[in-house]
């Protein structure tokens, strides 16, 4: 066979006794295959010029004004900010000062609705299928993303679509009809996600809502992101166009764009938000009234428990039962002159689960794996998060464990909350700004990160800092910065949320005491002290 697929050189062959040719150790010339359709002619072609036929390439060029970002306040107040990108694609998005913090408790889960009823029937579009398909024209996609303070209707489609990009935009925004069948058919999609909640093996969502709980009681931060089931049977197309008519104005918007140029966006903004109808400018919406709740986050801490068989949480899988824990103290917002310090901190302690691998961009060398995984071989996970809002912040340490050992666990926590505010290493700081920097300007080379980058900075503060300014800061944090906000959070007094077997858990006025210690170890009983010495 081998012979009809090449040519070979009699001399150049080595024959093997039987008359067999061996071709592994031949030398093989004269090979020609055709790959292609200009076989014959591939030499004839220049590769000095450009290929007949072919557009004319667009090369990206750097000039003085590329990274910087156009902020424009309409006639209504509505914001406009855009930076313009190179590429072919762009992505384009509102972002609205609203979310759960905002809702009243007796309708709580409201955003969450929203989030849900977003890209569906407006006063143009008959429903979802009917804008997807305007949207697939540009190759587009859309998401809808509420936090607790911030709500975001995004949009990626190519450049060229850009009017019909802006045009779903203001409708989905401004003009949703929000029908009895998609309230329906919302309400059973909620439903089934908190019945996920209830079940999924990781209890980070559900972690995260009770931490919140327990650090604002019954205050703005401290609602639920979640719409709960009470709550289901009381939100209605009313409810919902009254929040509407209350918190989505002009004034509390931000049209922010990346991959454009800026007063293309504007004049579309014109067109598309100024002056523009609205679905909840009815009289029957205006006389339910309502205002916008501009209190101050107030933290108080406390604790948050849920008693929870977790032994067959995942069967099949090698996850073991585990008690999950979060402990948490007071940070600051991320307005505060010390967020960034904050920010610094949260990469020095650093964390993850003690099956992760990798080098020091993994974060190996960080305070929770040297100090907590790596020397308790029944630590399961321990990570640092840090929320900030406009106004308040939670510094938190999120760890599981085997039940039997969660009392330890409480005490290994608190004295690394304690560590904190002692002495910083040179090294370890030196790496922990450098991950931070680096973390920063490796996640705005996205698309549609900017994109959110922008319209959060101009929403909160009506300008965007360049992230150099930001790598700047971080790199002027020294150890003292950290020991002061570390001092300045133990002040505060401590969140609590557990889930899983709470039958070693200590008491809240131990962890308390625990915090203001001189070393973070929980308090001794009299008996067990007599028994030490």
């Amino acid at each position: 066979m081998a012979t009809r697929m090449v040519r070979v050189h009699a001399k150049n062959c080595i024959r093997l006794s039987g008359g067999k040719t061996d071709f592994k150790r031949c030398r093989i010339t004269g090979l020609r295959r055709s790959f292609c359709s200009s076989y014959g002619q591939a030499g004839k072609t220049s590769l000095c010029h450009p290929l007949p036929g072919t557009p004319s390439p667009v090369y990206a060029t750097v000039t003085d004004n590329s990274y910087e970002t156009h902020v424009t306040t309409l006639e209504n107040g509505m914001r406009v900010a855009s930076q313009n990108m190179f590429g072919q694609f762009c992505t384009v998005g509102v972002l609205i000062d609203s979310g759960s913090r905002f809702e009243l408790p007796y309708t709580s889960g409201i955003s969450h609705f929203l989030e849900k009823l977003a890209f569906g029937s407006t006063e143009k579009f008959e429903d979802r299928d009917e804008i997807l398909q305007r949207l697939e024209a540009y190759g587009g996609i859309c998401d809808c993303q509420t936090s607790r303070d911030t709500m975001v209707y995004g949009i990626s489609a190519d450049r060229e679509g850009l009017n019909e990009v802006i045009d779903i935009l203001s409708e989905v925004v401004l003009r949703p009809k929000i029908t009895s069948s998609e309230l329906d058919d919302v309400g059973i999609g909620i439903r089934f996600e908190l019945e996920d909640l209830e079940m999924r093996p990781d209890p980070e969502p559900l972690l995260t809502e009770m931490i919140h709980a327990a650090a604002f009681r019954n205050n703005t931060l401290g609602q639920p992101k979640f719409c709960t089931e009470e709550s289901l049977a009381k939100i209605s197309n009313e409810t919902i166009m009254q929040f509407l008519n209350v918190h989505h104005t002009p004034s509390r918007m931000v049209l922010a764009g990346v991959g454009m140029e800026h007063e293309a966006l504007v004049d579309l903004a014109k067109t598309h938000f100024l002056g523009s109808s609205v679905a909840w400018n009815t009289e029957k919406i205006h006389q339910l009234g309502g205002n916008i709740d501009r209190s101050m986050a107030q933290y108080t801490g406390g604790v948050q428990k849920v008693e929870r068989d977790m032994s067959n949480i995942a069967p099949g899988t090698p996850i073991p039962e585990l008690v999950h824990l979060v402990l948490g103290l007071e940070s600051c917002g991320h307005q505060d002159p010390d967020f960034v310090a904050f920010a610094v901190l949260n990469m020095l302690m650093g964390g993850g689960g003690s099956f992760s691998a990798g080098g020091p961009g993994k974060g190996m060398y960080t305070r929770l794996y040297l100090n907590v995984l790596n020397r308790y071989h029944w630590m399961y996970s321990a990570t640092a998060v840090h929320y900030s809002y406009e106004d308040s912040g939670i510094f938190c340490i999120h760890a599981s464990t085997p039940p039997s050992m969660l009392k330890d666990l409480v005490e290994v926590l608190t004295k690394e909350f304690v560590k904190m505010a002692g002495r910083v290493e040179d090294v370890e700081l030196d790496r922990a700004k450098t991950q931070l920097q680096s973390m920063l300007m490796m996640n705005l080379e996205a698309r549609p990160v900017v994109f959110e980058d922008i319209g959060r900075q101009v929403l909160a503060t009506g300008a965007r800092k360049h992230p150099e300014e930001f790598c700047e800061m971080i790199g002027k944090i020294s150890a003292e910065d950290i020991q002061r906000v570390a001092n300045r959070m133990l002040q505060s007094n401590p969140s609590v949320a557990v889930l899983g077997d709470l039958k070693y858990l200590p008491s809240y006025n131990d962890i308390q005491a625990a915090f203001a210690s001189n070393d973070g170890s929980l308090p001794r009983s009299k008996l067990a002290s007599i028994f030490k010495r």
